[in-house]
């Protein structure tokens, strides 16, 4: 790829190497490494600087170089495919002091990215996040539990590459500790493989072990408006630094306080993005992570009678038989069965394999009914 202009050519390879120490040594509070130093190889031959995206703004974005906060266009990274726009969380080449306005020239392979799916009727994704290690999804303990929606958070976790994390905010208000241990193993049975950690930062309890888990990388904090995440954000920072509003009283629902997604450097090491509140996660091709959500029941599933088991009416189905034993919850099970479809759909709207894959499912699906009702008729059962 070749890029406009950008700086001289003339630059000694000696300039080059000094240069590259300089970003490395400043650039490695917020992840910087030797594998990021060896993508960025060919742009800095080109004279361009390393930096890492801090905050996206209508077509420009904040980016942390050796130079400090530069302001710089994103022009000639504007892609049709809405996953290849510049996102909070890339490492980026960006134009050397001088140009006026500076350009992001290209972003570097993501190693993971959080995605979900658009409110729009398109068929698209969008981008929340990149180069994730830790994706916390934080959920109020101040409502009802909604075990579908962590569940849904928890899908397109694993799916973007990241180790997910659930953290049930505002824990003092629970009333008792037995109540607290009843919500914590509801969370767990929801989130198998998961950690479960109960914070309340109004009493600065669990605060100390979920900076310790953040501390070895970049973190996204994710969740619906109310679920604490701006509180949760300048805990860890150690200053006021987000803005935090009061929950209604009447939902406990939250305000949008947060309206952009912004990557700060943690006092105590990792990276945090804090992320607004997210009212709609649709699910992004996010087969395998559906399936770690719900990995006790891919495990019972290998034991089906029919390798292609749907769990609905087949005999020798030993997910029903879990359902009916008490071993497995039915809500697990139809969670599972919602978000199974869901994702088909979406992938299903892009793939046309798998369009003519679900055809002939409910093709066959219709004939073992009409054969059903005809047996039934006919008094053969």
């Amino acid at each position: 790829m070749s890029f406009p202009s950008s700086s001289s050519s003339s630059s000694s390879s000696s300039s080059s190497s000094s240069s590259s120490s300089l970003s490395s040594s400043s650039l490695a509070a917020y992840g910087w490494d030797e594998g990021w130093e060896a993508e960025f190889a060919p742009y800095a031959e080109q004279g361009l600087l390393p930096g890492r995206v801090v905050r996206v703004d209508r077509g420009l974005c904040d980016v942390i170089t050796s130079d400090g906060i530069v302001r710089a266009d994103t022009e000639f990274v504007v892609p049709r495919d809405p996953m290849k726009v510049v996102c909070t969380g890339d490492w980026v080449a960006v134009d050397p002091e001088g140009g006026d306005p500076r350009y992001v020239r290209a972003y570097l392979p993501r190693r993971t990215a959080f995605v979900r799916s658009t409110s729009s009727k398109r068929s698209e994704g969008q981008i929340l996040a990149a180069n994730v290690d830790h994706a916390v999804v934080a959920v109020s303990l101040a409502v009802e539990l909604e075990l579908a929606r962590v569940e849904r958070f928890l899908a397109l976790a694993w799916e973007s590459g990241a180790q997910p994390l659930v953290v049930l905010t505002k824990a003092d208000l629970v009333p008792d500790a037995a109540t607290l241990a009843h919500l914590v193993q509801d969370v767990e049975t929801t989130a198998p493989g998961v950690p479960v950690l109960t914070v309340s930062a109004h009493l600065d309890e669990g605060l100390d072990v979920l900076a310790a888990i953040v501390s070895g990388g970049t973190a996204v904090l994710l969740g619906q408006s109310g679920a604490g995440k701006s509180t949760l954000a300048n805990a860890l920072l150690g200053d006021d630094i987000m803005d935090v509003q009061a929950t209604r009283d009447m939902d406990g629902k939250g305000r949008h306080t947060t309206t952009t997604r912004n990557l700060l450097a943690l006092p105590g090491g990792g990276v945090l993005i804090d992320t607004p509140g997210l009212r709609g996660v649709g699910l992004w091709d996010a087969g395998s992570g559906v399936g770690q959500v719900f990995s006790e029941i891919e495990d019972l599933a290998r034991d089906c009678r029919f390798h292609d088991c749907a769990h609905d009416s087949e005999p020798g189905c030993a997910v029903r038989e879990a359902v009916e034993s008490g071993e497995l919850p039915h809500r697990r099970l139809e969670s599972y069965r919602k978000l199974v479809r869901e994702n088909q759909w979406i992938v299903a709207k892009t793939d046309a394999r798998v369009r003519a894959e679900i055809k002939r499912d409910w093709k066959r699906k219709g004939a073992q009914g009409r054969a059903a009702m005809e047996a039934k008729r006919n008094g053969w059962r």
